[in-house]
């Protein structure tokens, strides 16, 4: 029997992880529906009836098996028993490097294991809510990875990444992909579209599924369409600093917008489709008889557990406008720290740190993208941003400043004068918009409305005056009337 949790009875959902099992529950004592504070929390009743307009409804049977318990003393005897195990029963080898290695991964991992068991739970619960807490806690190392190579010179963080692998350290040359921009090859006899055949590598799926994740991240098109053109129109504007930008027109605009980016934005949006109108039903897998069943309910495990549609409304007021930009700039910034941070550490693309850095930000940038919907669209109920959200930006900034230390003259290399003055003509428009929209245009709306309710005062005065006017020339007439009568 599934235990319904309707929207209709004034329930409220709590962050997903905050349950075993990511359920609804009723409203706390003291909130604001108990309290009975139905007027003054109107224009908040409203912003509620909206989100929840958004939101999926879930039935779950509330069945909380051993795989949603809390294992805190479990992850705590284990721990104890493999520390207890390397300090009395195995001999310290006397490899300094190796040591120092070992200790700092075996510090890392007690780290991953408090922050699994202990940390606070963040929007998601599917699979499981500890896997969500392991990635924050990545998040975390990674920061303090950071900050360590921030604080470095240029020289021993390079070597330092020798540390991590012996391959790293080393200048690599960077590939140009511009060139022969030809699509038909003529002086090619043996194969005219060489060109075509020589772009189509690793980074055309990549690019994909990269677009594919991205718009799942994100859950609108516009947004994913303005990123995908304004990351190329900065590849363009900076291929004189870092050669792997210049690339032929065709394979910007067909090759990436177009077919690679184009495509995973188009396929991802079908999945926000398919996922916005699937039912939520979840039963416990003891609770389903057939086999069938419960090998559906398996890989439905690795699903969302309820869904809520992204509407970021960027125009309605000057707060999500600044927010979408904030939004939009962060991620492009981290997209180019991709290629930049790769350029100074010496790491060539192909290296497994590049893969892994996409694939934790592949992860935590669902998350983060959760937190910061939430903050900007219910700050009553979310007072501030979420922590992976907060991580995710520091993460960011922090790898534009290796950047910028590592490299300052990459980066300080001057614009060509068209390319500065089509920038500075973008943000002028944008700039000249914003002004437009959210004070000329409020403005003029503001005195239009004034004018309406004072001409709507005029006429009422009006009319009130014209009906006390009646009664006295209907009774002088009557009057008249009846003179004439008695005559």
């Amino acid at each position: 029997m599934f235990r319904r949790t309707s929207v209709d009875r004034g329930t409220v959902r709590r962050p997903a992880g905050g349950e075993p099992n990511g359920l609804w529950s009723e409203p706390e004592k003291g909130s604001r529906q108990h309290r009975g504070e139905g007027a003054s929390g109107s224009s908040q009743d409203k912003v509620d009836e909206a989100r929840r307009s958004t939101e999926s409804e879930v039935f779950d049977d509330g069945t909380v098996t051993f795989f949603w318990r809390a294992h805190t003393l479990t992850v705590l005897f284990i721990l104890t028993c493999a520390l207890v195990y390397v300090t009395l029963l195995e001999e310290t080898p006397q490899d300094t490097a190796y040591n120092i290695k070992r200790g700092i991964i075996a510090s890392i991992l007690v780290f991953l294991c408090f922050g699994v068991t202990q940390a606070k739970d963040g929007p998601f619960s599917r699979p499981h809510p500890a896997y969500w807490r392991f990635w924050l806690c990545v998040s975390v190392v990674y920061e303090l990875f950071l900050i360590f190579i921030l604080f470095q010179t240029v020289q021993d963080g390079r070597q330092f990444m020798k540390f991590i692998d012996s391959k790293l350290g080393v200048p690599l040359p960077e590939r140009d992909y511009g060139g022969n921009c030809l699509i038909f090859d003529p002086g090619n006899k043996t194969d005219p579209y060489h060109n075509i055949w020589d772009k189509l590598d690793g980074f055309v799926p990549a690019h994909f599924l990269g677009w594919y994740l991205k718009t799942l991240m994100i859950r609108d098109w516009w947004m994913c369409m303005i990123i995908s053109v304004m990351f190329e129109f900065l590849e363009y504007s900076l291929e004189h600093q870092l050669p792997n930008f210049s690339e032929c027109w065709w394979d910007h605009w067909i090759m990436d917008v177009f077919l690679c980016n184009g495509f995973g934005i188009y396929c991802a949006m079908k999945t926000l489709e398919w996922l916005s109108m699937k039912p939520y039903h979840w039963q416990g897998l003891w609770n389903i008889h057939s086999y069938k069943g419960k090998i559906k309910r398996i890989a439905f495990q690795f699903t969302p557990y309820s869904w809520v549609k992204f509407e970021w409304k960027p125009a309605s007021n000057l707060r999500r406008w600044l927010a979408v930009c904030g939004i939009i700039f962060m991620f492009l910034l981290a997209e180019l720290n991709t290629f930049y941070l790769k350029f100074v550490l010496w790491m060539p693309p192909e290296h497994y740190l590049v893969l892994l850095r996409l694939v934790f930000f592949v992860h935590v940038g669902g998350v983060a993208m959760r937190e910061i919907y939430d903050f900007m669209d219910d700050l009553h109920f979310h007072k501030k941003l979420g922590q992976q959200a907060w991580l995710v930006a520091a993460i960011t900034v922090t790898e534009f400043l290796i950047v910028l230390k590592y490299d300052p003259y990459t980066l300080t290399l001057p614009i060509p004068f068209y390319v500065t003055q089509c920038w500075i003509l973008g943000f002028i428009l944008v700039l000249s918009w914003t002004i437009w929209r959210f004070f000329i245009r409020n403005i003029t709306l503001r005195w239009k409305e004034t004018r309406l309710q004072k001409r709507d005062k005029a006429s009422e005065k009006d009319k009130i005056g014209n009906g006390n006017a009646n009664p006295f020339i209907k009774s002088k007439h009557n009057g008249s009337d009846t003179r004439q009568r008695k005559c």
